[in-house]
């Protein structure tokens, strides 16, 4: 017999690996085999927090890496985190992390700082490598 908490870890792994999903507790609940009531208990027990809050702290936790490392707009990374309103974005993200999404950017540096080789170089080093017209192998000798 499997033990209860082992379904509620892969509802766990499944939020975790599809935050940006439009995940409801019913689907969660469904990958651990429970109903949606007694699952949102159990999990609430287990891991201290209701399924929504885990799945929304993974979604802020997403953003704030964004957009620590990239340059894409807010909107931008609210869409891409699984959220459909910038402005509860903007809520949530301040009541996590202290700050609005643009002030908690701002007291990262931008990415490019952190790159010590000219800009052209470092874009043409970025590019993938296709290698689908042979040009990498060595031609036959005769």
């Amino acid at each position: 017999m499997v033990p209860p908490a082992r379904h509620l870890l892969r509802a766990k792994d499944l939020a975790d690996s599809r935050y940006f999903e439009d995940l409801s507790v019913a689907d969660l609940a469904r990958a651990a085999g429970l109903s949606p009531a007694h699952f949102s208990r159990e999990f609430r027990r287990t891991f201290g927090e209701s399924p929504h809050q885990y799945l929304l702290t993974r979604r802020l936790e997403r953003a704030a890496a964004l957009l620590r490392n990239t340059d894409r707009t807010v909107t931008e990374i609210c869409f891409a985190v699984g959220l459909t309103s910038v402005g509860s974005f903007t809520t949530s993200f301040r009541r996590v992390h202290g700050s609005a999404p643009l002030a908690y950017r701002a007291a990262f540096p931008p990415p490019q700082r952190h790159l010590r080789v000219p800009d052209c170089v470092a874009r043409a080093y970025g590019r993938p490598k296709n290698r689908t017209f042979r040009e990498a192998e060595t031609p036959a000798r005769p």
